[in-house]
C-alpha cells in the first residue's frame, strides 16, 4: 500500500491512503475565526519585538514633539500670533502626520523579516498566508496609540486644551487611528514588493510628504495658491485633519469624518489584496 502526500495551499501536508482516507494531517480542523486567532497570534509576537527593543519608539515619541515645538514656537508668532493660538490649530494635524510616519516602520520591518526568511517559516506552518501581514499591522498599531498619547501630553503641558469633550477627542484618536492602519497597507505593500529595506523608507518618504505636508496642516486652506487649494480638497490627508480639528477643537465634524472613513475604507479594499497577492508571489 502506498500514501500519497496532498500539499494544501499555504497549509501542512496531508496524507492519504488508497481510499482517500486521512491518516495524519499538520493543518487543524477548520473552525470559525481561525483567520483572527492566527493574525492575533502573529500581532503578539509582533508587540512583544517592539516592547523587548524599545528605542524602536524613538521616532513615534521624541518625532512628534520635535515638530510641535519647531512649528510652534518658530511659526506660530508668525503666523498666528500667538503660539498658544496655534498650537491649537496645529496639534490635531501634527497627530495625523506623526501616526502617518509611524506607519511606514510596518513595511520595513517586513521587508527586513522576509529577507532573513522568518516568512519562509510562516510559509510551512498551517495558517492563513495572510495571517502574517494581518498580524503586522495590528502589533504596530501599538506605535500610533503611543504617539498621539505621548503629543498629546506634551501639548496639554505647553497649553493646549480640548475645545469639545473627552469623547470627541477620543473619537478624533481612533478615526486618526484607522486612517494610519489603512495607510499602513500601502507601505506593507512596499515591503513585500521592494527588495531592500532602505529602498522601503526612501519610497515611502517620498510618498508621504506631499501627502502630508500638501495639506492645511500649517496654514488654513485659504491662504494656499489656487492649484495648492485644489490639491488640498481631494488629498485624504487633509480631510482626516480637518476631521480630527473639529472633533478636538469644535466645528462641523460630518463631511470630513465621513470622507476620512472612506477613504480609510477604499485605501483598505484596494492595498490589502494587493498586499496579500504580491506577498503569496515573493513567498
Amino acid at each position: 500500500m502506498t500514501a500519497t502526500i496532498e500539499r494544501d495551499h499555504g497549509a501542512g501536508p496531508t496524507t492519504h491512503g488508497p481510499a482517500g482516507t486521512a491518516l495524519s494531517s499538520g493543518q487543524p480542523p477548520a473552525r470559525p475565526f481561525r483567520l483572527a486567532r492566527h493574525s492575533f497570534a502573529l500581532a503578539r509576537r509582533s508587540l512583544i519585538k517592539t516592547l523587548r527593543t524599545p528605542e524602536q519608539l524613538l521616532d513615534v515619541t521624541l518625532q512628534p514633539v520635535m515638530f510641535v515645538v519647531i512649528f510652534v514656537y518658530l511659526l506660530g508668532g508668525a503666523i498666528q500670533g500667538s503660539q498658544v493660538g496655534y498650537l491649537t490649530f496645529l496639534l490635531p494635524a501634527i497627530m495625523v502626520q506623526s501616526v502617518m510616519f509611524a506607519s511606514v516602520a510596518t513595511g520595513f520591518s517586513l521587508n527586513t523579516d522576509v529577507k532573513k526568511g522568518v516568512f519562509d517559516r510562516f510559509r510551512s506552518l498551517p495558517i492563513a498566508r495572510s495571517a502574517p501581514l494581518i498580524g503586522s499591522v495590528v502589533g504596530d498599531m501599538v506605535r500610533f496609540v503611543v504617539s498621539i498619547v505621548v503629543l498629546l501630553g506634551f501639548g496639554y503641558a505647553i497649553g493646549y486644551r480640548i475645545g469639545t469633550d473627552p469623547l470627541h477627542a477620543l473619537a478624533a484618536c481612533l478615526i486618526v487611528i484607522f486612517f494610519a492602519a489603512s495607510i499602513t497597507w500601502i507601505f506593507v505593500l512596499l515591503g513585500v514588493i521592494v527588495r531592500e529595506p532602505g529602498a522601503v523608507q526612501g519610497t515611502a518618504f517620498l510618498l508621504l510628504f506631499p501627502l502630508t505636508f500638501g495639506t492645511n496642516m500649517m496654514v488654513p486652506t485659504d491662504t494656499l495658491p489656487g492649484w495648492l487649494q485644489a490639491w488640498v480638497h481631494i488629498n485624504p490627508v487633509a480631510s482626516v485633519m480637518d476631521a480630527a480639528r473639529a472633533l478636538m477643537n469644535g466645528g462641523p465634524v460630518g463631511d470630513s469624518v465621513t470622507k476620512s472613513l472612506l477613504w480609510s475604507v477604499g485605501i483598505i479594499v484596494v492595498f490589502a489584496p494587493l498586499a496579500v497577492r504580491s506577498y503569496r508571489r515573493r513567498v
